[in-house]
């Protein structure tokens, strides 16, 4: 462009190119060499660090954020079998936090029994596990059910878990099972290898009514009535068979906690909303005002309805990336306390940054003496 805009000066000034190039190379070398200077000294992108969060760090390196430092912190959490004898708090998200403060659900009460054991997954927030326990005496004396089979409810400092949940992080959530209480006592071999009962049919997206009756409907309106409850999590084919119970009902309010998801379909997951006295707890986005019967749940519907089986590929497979795992650095920053309380707290490493290239080392002093080892 440069050049054609040259040619058509050239002809204006009736003065050839080859005369007057070397007079607009000697005005415009001042120009450019200022330009070259301020090139040299931005900063690259590779060197820029930026702040996502109060407690992480990411560094970009070749304009992508760097993995996550440190060790996964579900093994640190996992390795937790007490509580943290602090003021009860839950700490962070729903699906990135920690516990303080936790109480236990007992393994036996009048009208639950706890599955599981081994696991050790039957601490939570004290608001949360006094309202399980309300729910399973009241749904034994008012609506028929015989007792509650509690799953998973969270670690004894919460945290993330070495498998199972992305979620149940910071006391505030229980998994329950829809399979109905024995009239007896569990044993502890049979409380691990007991399985909860589907109520899915063959189908995959309907009940099946010899297995879903009214009672978990009534079940499962009692655990929506508590004010502190803010969401239920259920299979679309149960969230389906509710709409349709309940068609004509002039009290159907409360369906708006009970919302799809996935799995869900021999349990349901009970959330409460942060409790008082938890600051740093962050809420979830209230829910939509409709009852979840109408459009959600037609997507819902469909994203689960068994698919046909897709042809083979003619390309290889492109290889997953696997999600990096949550480490101690991403959680808030009193995780690190919950974590290390006595007594039975563990040891934690310091913060870490993201690792970023050792600078060669200085060469030595003139004079100086060197032993000729590499410094360890």
């Amino acid at each position: 462009m440069r050049l054609l805009s040259l040619c058509g000066a050239s002809a204006l000034w009736g003065m050839p190119v080859v005369l007057l190039a070397p007079i607009l190379a000697s005005a415009f070398a001042p120009i450019l060499a200022q330009d070259a200077s301020l090139a040299a000294k931005r900063p690259a992108v590779a060197e820029t660090k930026v702040a996502s969060s109060d407690t992480t760090k990411k560094a970009l390196v070749h304009g992508k954020a760097a993995k996550p430092a440190g060790p996964p912190a579900k093994e640190l959490f996992g390795a937790v079998k007490t509580p943290a004898v602090l003021v009860p708090s839950a700490i962070g998200f729903y699906a990135r936090g920690c516990l303080a403060g936790a109480a236990a659900l007992p393994s036996d009460g009048v009208a639950w029994q706890v599955m599981r054991l081994s696991r050790n997954r039957n601490w939570g927030h004290p608001a949360l596990v006094a309202l399980v326990e309300k729910l399973a005496i009241d749904a034994r004396e008012s609506d028929g059910w015989p007792g509650l089979l509690v799953g998973d409810i969270s670690q004894p400092r919460g945290g993330p878990m070495a498998s199972g949940h992305a979620s149940h992080q910071v006391g505030l959530d229980a998994d329950i099972w829809l399979t109905p209480m024995p009239d007896r006592t569990l044993t502890a071999q049979e409380r691990e290898d007991l399985s909860a009962t589907s109520m899915l049919a063959e189908d995959q997206v309907s009940v099946d009514r010899r297995v879903f009756t009214d009672a978990h409907l009534r079940l499962l309106k009692r655990a929506a009535s508590y004010p502190s409850v803010e969401r239920i999590f259920v299979h679309p084919a149960i969230k389906q068979a509710l709409c349709e119970a309940t068609a004509h009902d002039g009290e159907r309010h409360w369906l708006n906690k009970v919302r799809a998801y996935w799995g869900h379909y021999d349990h349901f997951h009970v959330r409460i909303a942060c409790p008082r006295g938890s600051g740093t707890c962050e809420a979830q986005p209230p829910l939509p005002s409709d009852d979840g019967c109408g459009s959600e749940l037609t997507r819902w519907l469909a994203r689960v309805k068994p698919k046909p089986p897709a042809p083979q590929p003619t390309t290889p497979k492109v290889a997953q990336v696997k999600k990096p795992e949550l480490t101690l650095n991403q959680l808030p920053l009193e995780c690190r306390r919950v974590l290390a309380k006595a007594p039975g707290g563990v040891a934690i490493p310091a913060p870490t940054a993201a690792p970023t290239k050792a600078p060669p080392p200085a060469p030595p002093a003139k004079g100086s003496q060197t032993s000729g080892t590499t410094p360890q």
